[in-house]
């Protein structure tokens, strides 16, 4: 069930890519940007994701990588552990941790 985003991953990147071209990490990070994107700014700023913005894209894009995405005492952990400035959004650098920290518990690298 884990390899079940870098699926959705896979399938979005089919369906919306351009080129017939191998599935690259560049297409992998432009999956990453865009759907960060497409979450972010449905509450205010296109550049961060709110409290509201990052639990919707944590319980529907990474509901097997993270236990419990739709519980907000879960979330609001998560959230706290990665907002670095503590200004209750998350940026895209502040996301990209928690990107890092899953990818390195599926391959086995951390615990």
């Amino acid at each position: 069930m884990e390899h079940v985003f870098m699926l959705r991953i896979l399938q979005q990147y089919s369906v919306h890519s351009k080129s017939a071209g191998p599935f690259t990490m560049e297409s992998a990070i432009n999956v990453l940007v865009s759907q960060f994107k497409a979450y972010a700014g449905k509450d205010g700023s296109l550049h961060t994701l709110s409290k509201d913005e990052f639990q919707n894209l944590v319980a529907t894009q990474l509901p097997n990588l993270v236990k419990n995405a739709t519980d907000p005492a879960v979330i609001d952990r998560l959230m706290g552990s990665l907002d670095e400035n503590n200004d209750g959004e998350l940026t895209f650098a502040e996301f990209w941790q928690l990107i890092g920290k899953l990818a390195s518990r599926h391959a086995g690298y951390s615990q």
